[in-house]
């Protein structure tokens, strides 16, 4: 495990445990109900096709977000929000995620 991996988890543990002391108070996500998705696909300069294949979205579902007749649940509005201020972040991220399988080398005993 790498250093920054190590340190991330050790700070994500140590905040967790300040929490359950009622040492500090959990983060909060504020989530807006509404939300304009074609400014979020703007900022990054992407076709609506480049933007819905890049971030894992249907085509025909982010028309339909940007033409006002449907709206993304919290959980997308969020990840809608990591996008809009950290989208070239988020597709290294999506990246690094998308590394065939086939690299790990992984036996039957290890997955059991």
């Amino acid at each position: 495990m790498s250093n920054k991996a190590f340190d991330l988890i050790h700070e994500g543990l140590t905040e967790a445990l300040a929490v359950a002391r009622g040492e500090a108070q959990p983060f909060k996500l504020h989530v807006p109900p509404e939300m304009d998705v074609k400014e979020i696909r703007a900022v990054t300069g992407m076709s609506q096709r480049d933007f819905a294949r890049t971030f894992g979205f249907g085509l025909d579902q982010l028309k339909q977000w940007e033409q006002g007749r449907s709206r993304p649940m919290q959980g997308t509005r969020a990840y809608l929000l990591l996008i809009k201020s950290h989208h070239e972040l988020v597709m290294r991220a999506l990246q690094d995620i998308d590394e065939p399988i086939d690299d790990m080398q992984l036996t039957k005993a290890e997955c059991a």
